[in-house]
């Protein structure tokens, strides 16, 4: 790097290898081996989840598995869409038509989950603008929240500036119940990484019929999957992807 050039941003610099995520032994060992490994105590015990997602594809990607045993089991979820990732292809695509896009996109994944009942509450808030609402975020969540068993939330430290807003008005909104999900987080984090609290993390093991459910339902999210063109490339690259086609689902208190 020459003098005077800025370091890129996390998630714009190279990322960590799902084969480098896959073979740390607490990412991989079987459930219940080591403490942080335990899963989410008392899940047959949820009744009702409230899901909280900055954009359109971050609940599948974080705990589309969850959501896919939740539903199975017959619990009530509610998502609350707070952007409609009008975003994502800055400058290169009609801001409506992708909003219109990506929602549905997330109806279908809805569906390939087996959870097409659960209800959907879009917020409309300006995408890569929640940092600047977080106030108005918070006052929007605690009703939606209130009376849930649980609540997840994008993690408040994933170096994604709308998933910190989502996560901090989450954990203001619903302070008794929240567990967040990472996204970001397996791009520029490594294993043991100290900007992680491993100690709070929780490793949610998912059935076969969650993981194929999940692997699915991510493959509607093609206004991501796909090369946006102007040389963007696709917002989740196959290397993404790979972080969240596991068996298991990583959640953090």
């Amino acid at each position: 790097m020459s003098k005077g050039t800025a370091s890129p941003h996390p998630i714009d610099a190279p990322g960590t290898s799902e084969r480098t995520w896959t073979t740390w032994p607490w990412l991989s060992a079987p459930p219940g081996t080591r403490a942080p490994a335990a899963g989410l105590s008392g899940l047959a015990r949820v009744a009702t989840a409230v899901i909280v997602a900055a954009h359109p594809d971050d609940e599948v990607l974080g705990v589309g598995g969850l959501m896919s045993m939740l539903a199975t089991a017959g619990a009530r979820l509610r998502l609350v869409a707070v952007t409609d990732g009008e975003g994502s292809h800055r400058g290169h695509a009609d801001p409506g038509e992708l909003a219109r896009r990506r929602t549905a996109e997330t109806t279908a994944a809805l569906q390939a989950l087996g959870a097409p009942a659960a209800e959907v509450v879009r917020l409309r808030l300006p995408d890569t603008g929640l940092a600047d609402r977080e106030d108005d975020l918070t006052a929007a969540l605690a009703p939606l929240a209130e009376g849930f068993d649980i609540c997840l939330a994008p993690w408040d430290r994933d170096m994604h500036s709308d998933h910190e807003a989502a996560g901090r008005a989450a954990r203001r909104a619903a302070p008794g119940a929240l567990y967040y999900y990472p996204i970001w987080m397996w791009h520029w984090a490594r294993p043991a990484d100290p900007r992680v609290p491993w100690d709070r993390a929780l490793r949610v093991p998912l059935s076969p019929p969650a993981a194929a459910a999940k692997r699915a339902a991510i493959g509607y999210f093609t206004s991501q999957t796909r090369d946006r063109g102007h040389g963007l490339g696709p917002v989740l690259s196959p290397e993404m992807i790979a972080h969240f086609t596991r068996t298991n689902e990583v959640l953090i208190q």
